[in-house]
């Protein structure tokens, strides 16, 4: 008798570890996936109380201005990482982008525009290649690729002592320009995410992204065309690096030739900081949306504080990356425990 009463037990017990394991994976989850939201509404809500000048309309837009750029260069790196790979080129494909816009302006707002895509997006169909078919280590590829497009971006510039102005008024004015109070370039970077977030969750070459990211060797059995989705992958990270480069030539009215230079880095730690894997198969657009905003707004902070240097900013970004690579580490541990 005893035994048959406590036989139905055993599955009970089973049953409520299920639970108790499904109910932690989804914590974690959420933690990994919205941990950077949680982080920038709390720091936002410090500098409000601290600073008055933090929480004005003009201090608001002045740092969506600014994360604009930045916004793109960690559009497309999300891409790249989310199957695993890395981009180091993009930094210097930033300042190319910029040359060649302000270079092109002197022909219109159309061309302006038009030729740092075709020399960004030639860039990357290089890196994809040469990833794709050769099996390079996508850091080596990249790696070249900065070096090889910081010495165009020289050339170009006769070994950067020549600085190309904007000549077109319309581009120019797309870079300081407004609407709503709020300037063209956050506009354009805000579409561009939303084509991003749908693009990435919706379609199948979202799906390949992922897919790839989790497993190349599976992806390549399930009939994905990982090769080709490699190279659209590091073409669309080239392709909005130069537009970046192009919209912040617009906005300071000349090809500045000495930025560019830790680019690559500060998107990366976005998008990590974001949620997103650095093993790739994890990780989302508006995770990495909160990560360029939150540098943004350490940025905004030390701004504020006055006597702080900005390099500063670096320091804590650095802290930043490191305290989530290690939390990102102890939850994928987690989550295979449970």
């Amino acid at each position: 008798m005893t035994q048959l009463a406590t036989e139905p037990e055993v599955p009970a017990v089973v049953a409520a570890d299920v639970r108790r394991a499904e109910r932690t994976d989804r914590i974690v989850g959420l933690i990994q996936r919205q941990g950077a939201l949680a982080v920038l509404v709390v720091v936002v809500i410090i500098a409000s109380i601290t600073w008055e000048n933090f929480r004005t309309f003009d201090n608001t837009g002045t740092i969506l201005v600014a994360a604009a750029p930045p916004m793109l260069i960690a559009l497309g790196m999300t891409f790249v990482i989310i199957t695993g790979g890395i981009d180091l080129s993009v930094g210097s494909l930033y300042v190319l982008g910029g040359v060649t816009a302000a270079w092109a302006s002197q022909y219109g707002l159309l061309a302006a525009f038009l030729l740092p895509l075709l020399v960004c997006g030639a860039v990357g169909v290089v890196n994809g290649l040469l990833i794709s078919y050769t099996r390079m280590a996508p850091f080596i590829v990249t790696l070249a690729a900065l070096l090889g497009a910081r010495g165009l971006m020289r050339a170009i510039s006769t070994e950067g002592s020549q600085t190309y102005l904007v000549k077109s008024d319309a581009f120019r004015s797309f870079g300081t320009g407004s609407f709503l109070g709020i300037g063209w370039p956050v506009w354009l970077a805000v579409a561009l995410v939303a084509i991003g977030i749908v693009v990435l969750s919706r379609t199948r070459f979202g799906h390949a992204v992922y897919a790839i990211g989790g497993s190349e060797d599976a992806a390549g059995l399930m009939g994905i065309a990982v090769r080709r989705t490699k190279i659209w992958v590091y073409v669309l990270s080239g392709l909005l690096a130069g537009l970046a480069g192009a919209i912040n030539a617009a906005k300071l009215g000349s090809g500045v030739t000495v930025l560019g230079t830790g680019m690559e880095l500060d998107a990366i730690a976005a998008v990590v900081i974001g949620g997103t894997l650095l093993t790739g198969g994890a990780g989302t657009i508006a995770g990495t949306v909160a990560g360029v905003l939150l540098l943004g707004v350490i940025q905004n902070m030390i701004n504020q504080v006055g006597n702080v240097q900005s390099s500063y900013q670096q320091v804590i970004s650095g802290a930043f990356l490191a305290v989530v690579v290690v939390a990102q580490t102890y939850l994928a541990k987690l989550r295979r425990v449970t």
